[in-house]
C-alpha cells in the first residue's frame, strides 16, 4: 500500500515559516505531478502549489512570492517552503502524488498548520 507521510506543520506566528515534508513509499521519479492542497475549516480543499515531471511549477495566486514547491526523486521527497505565513494561511495541508500511466492518485494524511496573528 502506498503511502504519503507529510510532516513540518505546527504552530507559528504571523510572518514565520515553516518547511513541509512529504515522504512517499515509492519511487516518485515518474510521477507526473506533486502537490501539496490545504483544507480550512469550513471551507474547501484547494490547490496550494504543484510541481510536474518537468520541473515547472504552479502556485495558488494568494502564495505567490511566498511559497516554493520543491521535489527531491532521490529522496522520494516533495517540499513546501512556506514564508511570511499569514493567519489566513491557517488549514490542514495536505500532499498529493499523481501518475498519468494507470490514473494513480495518491493522497498524505495531512499536517496541521496554524498561523498566530
Amino acid at each position: 500500500q502506498v503511502q504519503l507521510v507529510a510532516s513540518g506543520g505546527g504552530l507559528v506566528q504571523a510572518g514565520g515559516s515553516l518547511r513541509l515534508s512529504c515522504a512517499a513509499s515509492i519511487s516518485v521519479t515518474s510521477a507526473n505531478d506533486m502537490g501539496w492542497y490545504r483544507q480550512a475549516p469550513g471551507k474547501e480543499r484547494e490547490l496550494v502549489a504543484s510541481i510536474i515531471s518537468g520541473g515547472v511549477t504552479n502556485y495558488a495566486d494568494s502564495v505567490k512570492g511566498r511559497f516554493t514547491i520543491s521535489r527531491d526523486n532521490a529522496k522520494n521527497t516533495v517540499y513546501l517552503q512556506m514564508n511570511s505565513l499569514k493567519p489566513e494561511d491557517t488549514a490542514v495541508y495536505y500532499c498529493r502524488l499523481y501518475f498519468i500511466v494507470g490514473g494513480r492518485l495518491y493522497w498524505g494524511q495531512g499536517t496541521q498548520v496554524t498561523v498566530s496573528s
